[in-house]
């Protein structure tokens, strides 16, 4: 997938969760359920999760300066975990919160079967938002299991995109849920149990990109496969090892590669300096998104001691 991959999905989420969060809304001033509340803010809180996502891309683009050298990639990160506080504090809790109240107070529901035909509508849509997610993330996912690829993705908006529609997938059947059983037994107890599991959901949802997000936001490392590919390319030529290794995504599409390698014996400066330039053609070749390469040549101490 090319830089910046992955906007559609955001795109299609954004539109959808508007579409849907009017709807809720309008369901909700019908009926009074307390699960179609809880979803309605759902939603628009997914909204404006969006639009942070596509203004973190937008800020990210921004140009090196003396006072950010190395750019703005990592602004993507920081906007992702803003996206996971907002659904945690915006979703989970306020649903938490309207859950218990409509447990401990439940209220009779008006018009149950608009709320049913409007969580239907909202299921197909986030079906649809769903399904556009899970195309765009496909390529990037390559043969790793979704659980794998939330975990280690390097571009944030998508595994933000994937688990807030799912989340809201299963938060409008159990919405559903609690509307049917409601309708079906008379007793509106089950619709604020409805909305306490809607809460649940998001707060686990939420847990889980804080975590992911963090990691990426302090800075991560790539994955031990990937740091095989770059010291295997490094290693070759007339660089005789690697003596140790560091490195850093700054952004989805960038990383920062530092080492010390240990040069094979004999070379002139001016060998030096061509060697470690065709090792950083060679690393760039494997891992395209190696963009900052520094390479300090240096000598292998334990080979100096042995041979002492």
């Amino acid at each position: 997938m090319a830089a910046g991959g992955g906007a559609r999905a955001i795109v299609a989420a954004l539109l959808a969760n508007a579409g849907i969060a009017v709807a809720k809304f309008v369901g909700f001033a019908v009926t009074g359920s307390s699960s179609m509340l809880a979803e309605a803010v759902h939603s628009v809180a997914d909204t404006s999760n969006q639009g942070l996502l596509l203004l973190g891309r937008k800020k990210s683009r921004r140009a090196a300066t003396a006072a950010h050298p190395f750019g703005y990639g990592r602004e993507r990160f920081f906007y992702s975990f803003v996206v996971a506080l907002l659904l945690f504090t915006l979703g989970s809790v306020f649903a938490v919160y309207e859950g218990i109240h409509k447990i401990e107070h439940p209220e009779p529901l008006h018009n149950p079967v608009v709320a049913v035909v409007i969580l239907v509508v909202a299921i197909a849509l986030e079906a649809w938002s769903f399904r556009t997610a899970i195309v765009e993330s496909r390529e990037l996912k390559g043969g790793a299991s979704w659980v794998q690829f939330i975990r280690q993705a390097k571009t944030p908006e998508l595994p933000v995109v994937l688990l807030e529609d799912a989340g809201a997938l299963f938060g409008l059947v159990l919405a559903l849920g609690g509307v049917g059983l409601t309708l079906a037994t008379g007793d509106p107890v089950w619709d604020g149990i409805g909305t306490l599991c809607i809460g649940v959901l998001l707060g686990l949802i939420a847990i889980t990109l804080i975590v992911e997000t963090k990691s990426l936001l302090i800075g991560e490392g790539v994955t031990p496969d990937v740091l095989s590919v770059i010291s295997d390319a490094l290693e070759a030529g007339r660089v005789d090892r690697v003596i140790h290794i560091r490195t850093q995504y700054l952004g989805p599409e960038e990383l920062l590669v530092a080492a010390k390698v240990a040069m094979v014996p004999g070379l002139s400066v001016e060998d030096v300096a061509q060697a470690i330039d065709d090792a950083e053609t060679r690393v760039r070749a494997r891992v395209p998104e190696a963009r900052l390469i520094y390479l300090e040549p240096d000598l292998y101490r334990d080979r100096l001691t042995t041979n002492g």
